[in-house]
């Protein structure tokens, strides 16, 4: 029988594909191993159904993106998760995450955490200034919890962020049943069968979450190489102006007739934004495209 679904989680060589029927546990067929292809949570598969062997997966719908780490694919929405303090901060490393998602068509949703540690005006201007949908939250108050959850609706997302911004306080106070689901779903998949630490899908609301717990940070596929001339496209604050500086080609460095100078100087996009831009723009300056 022939059967469409999702890929919640692979490991061992068994993939266990949730369909409206119900999930299946399947093993890919040998041509995807040939071509070099593992299928990825994430991935929509075609199955095949048996009763007499083992379930197939027999087709691998095109993705829209994947990551390497942790290994998932067509992911929707990153959530950036940082907080106030404890860790405090980096903007640097909120921004390349930012541009990274951007580059590959993911939706960046920031979310500031233990905002009763420190003030969050700061960051909450710089990003809600940068055209992203931020949000705040403390483990003490239930503070846009309802929007956080409308934005996981329909969609694949993943979490993203440093160790101790409280990535699992946020996830669970969401969904505060998830500690339970995961058993329930870890019996049905097969959760000590197999050892191999791997990414795994959760229901949470109307959406899916990767469960990203185990994974020091997100890192992207081999295709995340970005051109210091293709930066302005991923940072949304520079891509709405870009055509109205003075002098064609411009890398918006702060030579004369800038458009991008004026906007920082004026408080359309934050200096800490723009000191991003150039650090990366500086880090991929020597990177050719006929290098790649």
């Amino acid at each position: 029988m022939i059967k469409e679904g999702l890929i919640l989680k692979g490991i061992g060589g068994f993939y266990y594909v949730e369909t409206a029927d119900g999930v299946f546990e399947c093993k890919a067929k040998g041509k995807f191993r040939k071509d070099g292809i593992s299928p990825l949570a994430g991935d929509r598969v075609t199955i095949t159904v048996r009763t007499d062997k083992e379930n197939t997966i027999d087709e691998i719908k095109e993705r829209k993106n994947k990551l390497r780490r942790p290994p998932v694919a067509n992911i929707d929405k990153l959530f950036v998760v940082v907080s106030t303090a404890k860790p405090f901060p980096n903007t640097l490393v909120i921004d390349k995450m930012t541009v990274l998602a951007e580059k590959h068509d993911i939706e960046p949703v920031i979310v500031i955490t233990k905002t009763d540690l420190d003030d969050s005006a700061e960051l909450l201007d710089t990003y809600r200034k940068a055209g992203y949908k931020v949000y705040l939250h403390s483990k003490d108050s239930n503070e846009n919890l309802d929007e956080i959850k409308s934005e996981l609706s329909g969609c694949i997302s993943a979490f993203t962020g440093n160790s101790g911004v409280g990535k699992s306080t946020l996830i669970n106070a969401l969904s505060p049943t998830l500690s339970l689901e995961t058993g329930e779903i870890s019996d049905k998949l097969g959760r000590g069968r197999h050892t191999t630490r791997q990414a795994e899908i959760f229901h949470v609301g109307d959406g899916l979450v990767i469960e990203t717990a185990g994974f020091s940070s997100i890192d992207f596929a081999d295709d995340s190489v970005i051109f210091s001339s293709d930066l302005e496209n991923y940072f949304p604050e520079i891509r709405e102006h870009i055509g109205e500086c003075r002098f064609t080609g411009c890398a918006h460095l702060g030579d004369k007739g800038c458009k991008i100078t004026e906007i920082v100087e004026n408080g359309e996009m934050s200096l800490s934004r723009y000191e991003s831009y150039k650090t990366m723009y500086d880090e991929q300056k020597n990177l050719k495209k006929w290098n790649v």
